[in-house]
């Protein structure tokens, strides 16, 4: 084991792919020259050439059609968003283009690409930097959609991303960035599609994925103060959903929070609970709640940004509520 920052485990998944694979380039803002806006990218330039980490305008739109172009003749991309706010300037392209090529061309094409980037609330940027797409893509059938929450994961799930035949959303949330963990030295895979326990528990099922994952763990260990044993499930992908994983744990809880960093309407956390409830509403001793993002844009003011998000004590106050102790 080593431990990395997330974004060094990152770093690493790019470039031991680059070196198995030489169809695999990187494309982006800043990406090249600059290491990144992150610092993902650091020393990549150096080591693969400009032919294949490769810096583009500000024009996502531009770039992201380059990298579907590319993979449709063979070619395996990385296509780095700065920020996935700026993801929707090629909307066009990731949905119309990359989600429906393989099915519109009768097979013909695949698109096997990687768009990547940093995403949610990082601290006093506002509302047109703090977007979560996260369900706006997970809705559109064609794309896999990805959000790793630790450096481990961040590795082992992004070479599965890169190797995969379908267009892949790779979201990494920009506060993990910095965050450090163990990761497995080697050949690191993970499978795409499968959600993890991070935390075994019998009382409550608590669904997270990305930077929440962190506030979910710390609520359970608050829980674990009353005596509530908590189970954690990280999602990791969130298109395909591990519904076996999500199930298994509902039958043996009988209740479930979910913890997402997602406005409510039309969020991430109603759809999970539908599917849930679909099959497992018989087996529920209380109603489905969910911990969300309050539903404004992002205010600028960092206390005003923070009171948007889920935090420990409404994960309990919720759980409290799903085990009838209020």
């Amino acid at each position: 084991m080593s431990v990395l920052a997330y974004r060094e485990a990152l770093n690493q998944a790019m470039t031991e792919e680059m070196e198995r694979d030489d169809r695999v380039f990187l494309m982006g803002e800043e990406v090249a020259q600059y290491d990144g806006a992150y610092k993902v990218s650091q020393g990549m330039l150096k080591k693969f050439g400009a032919r294949r980490v490769v810096d583009a305008p500000i024009s996502e739109g531009g770039f992201a059609g380059i990298g579907i172009g590319a993979a449709m003749v063979g070619l395996r991309p990385i296509i780095e968003f700065m920020t996935f706010s700026f993801s929707l300037v090629a909307i066009d392209q990731i949905v119309n283009n990359a989600a429906n090529m393989r099915y519109m061309s009768g097979g013909q094409f695949a698109v096997p690409i990687v768009f990547r980037g940093s995403s949610g609330m990082a601290g006093c940027l506002a509302a047109t930097h703090s977007h979560r797409l996260e369900a706006w893509y997970a809705q559109v059938p064609g794309l896999t959609v990805i959000l790793p929450a630790t450096p481990a994961d961040a590795k082992g799930l992004l070479k599965s991303a890169i190797r995969s035949d379908d267009p892949v959303v790779f979201i990494e949330h920009e506060n993990l960035y910095g965050d450090k963990g163990e990761v497995p030295d080697g050949e690191h895979v993970i499978p795409i599609g499968k959600a993890e326990i991070k935390r075994p528990g019998s009382d409550v099922t608590l669904i997270t994925y990305s930077r929440s994952l962190k506030t979910t763990l710390a609520a359970a260990e608050k829980l674990a103060e009353d005596g509530i044993d908590a189970e954690v499930i990280d999602l990791r992908t969130i298109r395909p959903l591990d519904m076996d994983t999500l199930l298994g744990s509902v039958l043996k809880t009988h209740r479930a929070v979910i913890v997402e960093e997602d406005w409510p309407y039309c969020g991430l956390g109603a759809g999970i609970s539908d599917r849930i409830m679909q099959v497992a509403f018989d087996e529920l001793d209380a109603p489905i709640r969910r911990v969300f993002t309050k539903d404004a844009p992002i205010p600028y003011n960092r206390a005003l940004e923070a009171s948007m998000l889920p935090t420990v004590a409404r994960i309990v106050d919720q759980v409290n509520d799903v085990l009838y102790k209020k």
